[in-house]
């Protein structure tokens, strides 16, 4: 049995994918299984992952017709075998010392799933690299440290990603935690993550970052302002988990507004501005039923927070006046700027390269007048030196029979 078994779901990442499997084949952890579940790819993914596959006999490759994002990781949790399991998303790549890290703590302190900050990460046309530093939680005392998540519904508040670390597979398979098998990739490794805190008993967050998440990938599902509602299908889903273990809902169910309230508010980002009025009232509408039931509770928000939460309940369409199309400008702005000063940067770039020309050729003229010099005065010292005074009165007869014959 391999210490950890590594999934890795794949679709339409060619132009990523190779940099993605470098760094999971060449772990320090030797005693890894990496499964590829190709989810129908119409690019070359799945001719990568053969040719990674003749190379590594680590690697189990399914390739399967397009079904999603769930039922792709939900293929690879039943393939796996692995003591613990990770999970790596195909444009993303991963520290080279990841999971021996990973799998130390884990083994160390019996956990059932231990976890780690990260960094994300956009690739500028230049090719160098933007890193930007997320940590988990807030508070530094989280940290390196034995906690029991299914007691403590503030850690819920951490960061939400199922990537930056590891599973433990019978903790996994004691409580049946799968993924939501909706269409496409559709936000849902948000039930998984819900399902591995209220579940389990011991856990750990990392203060090293191990994992780099890609931001720059214009067809993830980040970007598609085409998916509406599938972050509240995917809110229905764990509120039908939650309410299955009615003392696990009682003691989750403010965390989980809070966290409904956040990734609504993303998504009211996110889908396109023809969307945009219609989710904010969808939005109101089932905040207002949740504080009808007296399920919200106030002391988990801010108080601008909370205030925002009472007006788009009861009048989504000033909300939406007042938030949603002064932002939407705000951010069109704040785009606009962005490519400005983009495009300073390439002038600066460009600039800087004729100023570089520009100095080059400066030195080249400095050189030749220099030399202009060199020489005007080493004719001067001919001029009036004998041997040229001697030539000139020798060739002085010629010269003028030459003139007389020739005119010159």
């Amino acid at each position: 049995m391999a210490k950890v078994s590594i999934i890795i779901p794949t679709y339409n990442v060619e132009m990523y994918l190779e940099e993605c499997m470098e760094s999971v084949t060449h772990q320090t952890l030797r005693d890894i299984e990496i499964i590829c579940i190709n989810d129908g790819s119409t690019d070359g993914s799945l001719e990568i992952l053969k040719r990674y596959a003749a190379q590594d006999p680590r690697i189990l490759l399914v390739d399967k017709e397009n079904g999603g994002y769930g039922v792709a990781m939900n293929i690879g949790l039943e393939k796996a075998s692995g003591e613990y399991i990770g999970i790596v998303e195909p444009d993303d790549f991963v520290a080279l010392s990841m999971y021996e890290e990973l799998y130390r703590q884990a083994a160390e302190h019996h956990l059932d799933f231990v976890k780690a900050d990260f960094y994300r990460f956009k690739r500028e046309e230049t090719g160098d690299m933007s890193l930007f530093y997320n940590h988990l939680s807030k508070n530094p005392e989280d940290y390196n440290q034995v906690f029991n998540p299914s007691e403590d519904p503030q850690a819920l508040r951490y960061i939400m990603n199922t990537w930056s670390g590891i599973y433990k597979r019978s903790f996994l398979e004691k409580h049946h935690i799968r993924h939501n098998e909706t269409p496409g990739a559709s936000f849902q490794d948000n039930g998984f993550w819900f399902q591995t805190f209220i579940f389990a008993k011991r856990a750990m967050i990392l203060d090293t970052p191990y994992y780099r998440n890609r931001r720059d990938n214009p067809n993830s599902s980040v970007h598609n302002s085409q998916k509406v509602y599938c972050m509240n299908v995917e809110y229905d889903h764990i509120r039908e988990i939650l309410m299955a273990h009615p003392d696990l809902w009682e003691r989750f169910k403010a965390m989980y507004w809070f966290k409904k309230y956040n990734n609504y508010l993303g998504t009211v980002k996110r889908v396109g501005y023809e969307y945009k009025r219609e989710y904010v009232k969808r939005f109101g509408a089932e905040f207002k039923r949740g504080l009808e039931k007296g399920e919200l509770d106030p002391s988990v928000f801010t108080e601008t927070a909370w205030n925002r939460i009472q007006l788009i309940a009861k009048d989504p369409d000033t909300y939406y006046q007042k938030y949603v199309i002064s932002s939407s400008k705000t951010l069109k702005l704040e785009a606009k700027i962005v490519r400005l000063e983009k495009k300073v940067v390439k002038l600066e770039v460009k600039t800087g390269k004729l100023e570089a020309k520009a100095k080059k050729l400066e030195a080249k003229v400095k050189s030749l007048q220099k030399e202009n010099r060199r020489l005007t005065s080493r004719l001067k010292s001919l001029r009036v030196s004998f041997s040229y005074r001697l030539g000139r009165a020798i060739t002085y007869i010629p010269r003028k029979i030459k003139q007389l014959l020739f005119g010159k």
